[in-house]
């Protein structure tokens, strides 16, 4: 599946290129990804950034790259990660340092709500978070997700919080 592009106030949401890949190894070679999947060499870091990739092509989801509306400069990634290990498909973001607190990842989190809404007839989509990631866990919980301890993670600890897709995001 080719990726639709959305549109937000401030950003376009865009299927990935190859240039976003530097930004992610970046970010995943820094302290800052340590509650998100962990450190990353580099050569990691491009075999799990090629598989959530991929999702676009085998399942029909992945993740967005994020672009200022104005500027056209890159922010982060917002989107719908699967990987082999994870229970089902997960609303997971992340920004670059310079684009942290601004609400970003907010923004572009509930238009790929609206979108999951009206492209798969899915009752629940889940974040999947380390419990040391509170600014990851008030943002889920601030998309109107609710912390639901029946469902699984990842990791032994993850915090789980379910988006109930039945109802408009918040």
């Amino acid at each position: 599946m080719t990726p639709p592009t959305l549109h937000t106030a401030r950003l376009v949401l865009r299927g990935p290129k190859l240039d976003d890949f530097e930004h992610w190894a970046a970010f995943f070679a820094s302290p800052r990804s340590i509650h998100e999947r962990g450190m990353m060499n580099r050569a990691e870091a491009w075999r799990v950034w090629a598989a959530d990739v991929a999702n676009w092509q085998l399942k029909g989801y992945g993740p967005f790259g994020l672009d200022d509306r104005e500027t056209g400069a890159y922010l982060g990634e917002v989107g719908i990660y699967h990987g082999e290990d994870f229970p089902g498909p997960e609303l997971g973001w992340f920004v670059i340092p310079e684009a942290e607190g601004k609400g970003y990842a907010a923004e572009a989190a509930r238009a790929v709500l609206d979108w999951i809404r009206a492209t798969f007839d899915w009752a629940h989509v889940t974040s999947i978070i380390d419990p040391k990631n509170a600014r990851s866990i008030a943002l889920g919980q601030r998309l109107g997700g609710t912390v639901d301890p029946s469902l699984p993670g990842i990791d032994p600890g993850d915090i789980v919080i379910r988006h109930d897709l039945r109802r408009v995001a918040a």
